[in-house]
């Protein structure tokens, strides 16, 4: 699922360097965090350079999935760009929230100047940003939302806005008049970011003749996605639709077709990453909105090192959401969505 088939989308990609990604248009939340979800659009320009070699510690919970490996991806060029030292801690899974506090321990001991974190559950980390704050260093919430005041920034898209925009979708393009059953994977319990999927999505269906009939959360590996996925349809082969994670929805498309059930139940995801993107263009998914997570990423760094160097800087900002049909597929860019094919993860920038 790391791959993409499309030898010219590559070649497209592969053109697109640091540099050409700024400036570009945000969502800039006023006032930072609202839970009103008010924010406009306003323009932000990348820094060339940073002031000094400043030494940031990233903490993510995986890179089992595409989309983080974007983000990997987009970290990795931005401090490239900059000219930061970057290192990178990857738990192993949402499942492994200790083992993520003890990369974020282990970022405070190395004497990390800021902290990027892409936390495995929201609340979990209070403690550990108070103690990195207390000394005068940046926190900066990277995608999966963090329950603090201390925060410095968060760079993240609302995945409310994912979810809804990905039930709107359904509703608008599948719901025929009669009700409609959907089986619905938001990902990992506890998650910031699933939280809000779940809420959007179950938002985007109220009222509406598509009811979730079903529902299973759960890690966002390959493996037990489609272990709930074929749960779920054992126990309600009647389902209309399958929505969920991007590996939610990878996962259906591989079981729909064992059980020959492809021209039957739709699929949708509410994030986007290759897997996504090669059943979108080959009909077995229908669309899916993206945050762009390379992009997200890479201006995680930037805002980590404006901090740094006391430059002004929005405190929550975002790139905007895109949604990807096949109607718009072959034409969208794709490079903040996406690592190039072939990429593999890197852990440090010297």
């Amino acid at each position: 699922m790391r791959t993409l088939t499309a030898t010219l989308f590559l070649a497209l990609f592969c053109t697109t360097v640091t540099a050409e990604w700024s400036p570009l248009q945000v969502d800039v939340w006023n006032p930072p965090f609202n839970s009103e979800r008010k924010h406009l659009r306003e323009p932000y320009t990348a820094l060339a350079k940073a002031g000094k070699q400043w030494h940031l510690c990233v903490a993510i919970p995986h890179l089992k999935d595409a989309y983080w490996l974007a983000a990997n991806y987009g970290l990795v060029e931005h401090a490239k760009q900059l000219g930061v030292h970057l290192t990178i801690q990857a738990a192993g899974g949402y499942d492994k929230l200790e083992k993520q506090r003890e990369q974020v321990e282990k970022c405070f001991a190395d004497g990390a100047d800021a902290l990027i974190l892409g936390a495995i559950q929201g609340d979990g980390f209070a403690d550990l940003i108070a103690k990195f704050t207390a000394g005068g260093k940046p926190v900066i919430d990277l995608i999966n939302g963090i329950s603090s005041p201390l925060l410095s920034a968060r760079v993240a898209a609302d995945f409310f806005e994912m979810g809804k925009a990905a039930g709107e979708y359904a509703v608008n393009h599948v719901v025929a008049g009669e009700e409609m059953k959907v089986g619905w994977l938001p990902g990992p319990q506890g998650a910031g970011w699933s939280a809000a999927g779940d809420q959007g999505f179950r938002a985007a269906l109220v009222g509406k003749p598509l009811k979730i009939v079903a529902d299973a959360w759960g890690d966002t590996g390959v493996a037990a996605q489609s272990k709930l996925v074929a749960a779920m349809l054992d126990a309600h082969p009647d389902l209309d639709m399958i929505a969920g994670t991007a590996v939610s929805a990878e996962a259906a498309v591989q079981e729909l077709r064992r059980r020959k059930l492809s021209d039957r139940v739709k699929v949708i995801a509410y994030y986007f990453a290759p897997a996504v993107h090669r059943g979108i263009q080959r009909g077995g998914i229908l669309a899916a909105p993206s945050d762009v997570p390379g992009l997200q990423a890479r201006l995680a760094v930037d805002v980590a090192v404006r901090a740094l160097e006391q430059q002004p800087f929005p405190r929550h900002l975002s790139a905007p959401i895109e949604l990807i049909d096949a109607v718009n597929v072959k034409s969208i860019d794709l490079s903040g969505s996406l690592a190039p094919e072939g990429f593999r993860p890197i852990f440090s920038v010297n």
